[in-house]
């Protein structure tokens, strides 16, 4: 896990250090600079394979350089395979692999390549660059390109100066927390998609943009329950051997929830050494999964590790959130996140994880609140609007968001949609044109559940849950691999036929009847608290003060787009406990704190 950099404006070798030095948390072993035919290459290492020095980066062979994020979890297997072709050697790193391994397949290495990763290859023969991102997007890859003029990177920080924001991108951080690819918050800077590559022709002066993996339309599997759940176990266990390959401590995050526990589970199973697993624990109850969690890890015989923390802990991150999360970005689960990276990295530099779950399992509380409604979808949409406008749901106590999202909405992919963005909700004006590279999940399925699920995955994944897990675990130099977010993980769930995954209510059924091998069904089978703090609570409390200062009239009306009458209202109401509106307060606190830790208030 590293952080990488190339750009080819002549910056002084001053502004690369300084660059480089602010996001050094995501490579703090090495820092690689190399300049080559009026290009500069940047490189932070986090060491984890071949920890010996031969395997910095960049790395040269002949007339190619690299610099590589990630980790290419078969690479064994394609480095044997490059040896029966007569290839050599010098390090036992991913990284020379990746690179011979473009040397002699070219772009078709990405379809032998399982990992995650960002990383841009030059060739100075052809004066060309080649760039790709991992299938999932579980790493990410910034880019600048204006008038033949680039600059790549890991995070956006490097990249930030003398940019101007983008209007457009804040009304999508308004409407889903979180700026989707390929936008960021600034009008020039682009996220390059998942399952893409990127060449740059110096002599042409050209970008092109290819897609080389997506999900596609579903072909169900001809195959009995117990066929498939032999077969997934299989699967699962290789995924999960396969991220135990390290040179340094590796560990596992164990929650109270079914997918750590299965990773952990297999993790034991399969790793030659006595695994650690690690988690966090709340004083409040309704939040604290801890004990569930030392219960597995007692079962399993893991050397587990608890932490405890209360809310100043959680408090104190704050700050840490903005700096790490150079983007806008509200989802608050990444505060805890920042805390459990922070107590693992004390033992451990890698960590399993389950995230990637819920998205192919039909695990999250939206995917049964979307069974709940169908019915109602399957009314008449006239009909249903005149049943929101008449106040009938308030007198029967059936008025909760997603009811009234149901009756409000004209269809059912509309009603998908709306799980992940408000469509509007705080803007003056409605913008929903990011909505056009999220499209693909109306056609690769006919079933609702999987429609729901596929844009989970294309749009949720990518921008909310792996940029929580990145930032937050290279915020304190550990590199978090999930098992879950193997993509033969995801082909293998998607061609299942749904009730394997998703039974009358019962969620992540294979996953439940596979983890029973390991531990008792009345131990996993407790009520799930999620990974979440109370900040709602916090900002009618000890936060008070400090949100109603950052959320002042100033900044509101400096918000582009944003209805601030229609924002003031909301806030009034939370905290005068009259409504929850935690999410939309959240998001505009977090806007404001960005504003001000860049300098663009």
């Amino acid at each position: 896990m590293c952080g990488i950099y190339l750009t080819n404006i002549l910056y002084t070798d001053e502004d690369i250090n300084s660059k480089l030095e602010s996001i050094s948390f995501r490579g703090p072993d090495y820092t690689g600079i190399e300049r080559l035919n009026d290009i500069t290459f940047g490189h932070l290492r986090l060491s984890i394979l071949d920890l010996d020095p031969r395997s910095n980066q960049p790395m040269d062979i002949e007339n190619l350089t690299i610099v590589f994020n990630g980790e290419i979890y078969n690479y064994k297997t394609i480095r044997k395979e490059l040896q029966d072709l007569g290839y050599s050697f010098k390090t036992e790193s991913d990284t020379e692999v990746l690179l011979v391994g473009y040397k002699h397949w070219g772009t078709e290495v990405l379809n032998k390549i399982n990992g995650m990763f960002a990383f841009s290859i030059y060739d100075a023969t052809t004066n060309k660059i080649f760039s790709a991102r991992d299938r999932l997007g579980v790493k990410p890859f910034y880019y600048y390109w204006e008038d033949g003029k680039f600059e790549i990177c890991s995070q956006i920080k490097p990249m930030l100066a003398d940019k101007k924001v983008s209007e457009d991108a804040i009304s999508m951080f308004l409407d889903c927390m979180f700026i989707p690819s390929p936008y960021t918050i600034v009008k020039t800077v682009f996220k390059l998609p998942p399952g893409n590559f990127m060449e740059i022709d110096l002599n042409s002066n050209t970008l092109n943009i290819e897609e080389y993996w997506n999900l596609t339309p579903v072909k169900i599997k001809d195959i009995s329950y117990e066929d498939a759940k032999k077969e997934l176990h299989e699967l699962l266990l290789d995924a999960v051997k396969i991220r135990l390959q390290s040179d340094v401590p590796i560990g596992s995050f164990l929650s109270g929830g079914i997918d750590s526990a299965l990773v952990s589970s297999m993790a034991a199973k399969v790793s030659d050494s006595k695994i650690s697993t690690f988690s966090i624990g709340f004083d409040d109850p309704e939040y604290d999964e801890s004990k569930i969690a030392e219960q597995y890890a007692e079962i399993l015989n893991t050397t587990h590790k608890t932490t405890i923390c209360n809310p100043t802990e959680i408090l104190n991150l704050i700050p840490k959130l903005t700096d790490v999360y150079d983007e806008p970005f509200a989802d608050s689960s990444a505060l805890p996140s920042l805390l459990l990276n922070k107590v693992t990295k004390q033992y451990v530099t890698v960590a399993l994880s389950g995230d990637g779950g819920d998205e192919s399992f039909i695990g999250y509380e939206h995917f049964d609140s979307l069974v709940r409604n169908k019915k109602i979808m399957d009314i008449p949409y006239v009909f249903r609007k005149l049943i929101a406008k008449s106040g009938v749901l308030k007198l029967v106590g059936m008025n909760s968001h997603r009811i009234k999202n149901a009756l409000n909405t004209k269809g059912r992919n509309d009603f998908i949609e709306n799980i992940f963005s408000r469509k509007g909700f705080l803007l003056k004006e409605k913008r929903q044109d990011y909505m056009k590279h999220y499209q693909g999940y109306k056609k690769w399925s006919n079933i609702f559940l999987q429609k729901a699920a596929d844009l989970n995955i294309k749009l949720w994944l990518e921008n909310d849950s792996n940029v929580k897990v990145d930032r937050a675990s290279m915020a304190y130099s550990v590199e978090v691999r999930s098992p879950f977010l193997d993509y033969r993980v995801v082909e293998y769930a998607r061609s299942l036929p749904m009730h394997f995954r998703y039974d009358k209510g019962r969620q992540k059924k294979i996953l439940r009847d596979i983890l029973k091998e390991y531990i008792p069904e009345d131990v996993f089978n407790q009520p799930k608290r999620g990974f979440a703090v109370p900040i709602g609570d916090w900002m009618r409390t000890d936060l008070k003060a400090e949100f109603l200062k950052a959320l002042n009239d100033d900044f509101l009306n400096s918000v582009p787009n944003l209805n601030v009458p229609k924002f003031k209202r909301l806030l009034n109401e939370h905290m005068e406990h009259k409504e929850d509106h935690t999410a939309h307060v959240w998001k505009l606190y977090v806007l404001s704190k960005w504003y001000d830790e860049f300098g663009f208030r």
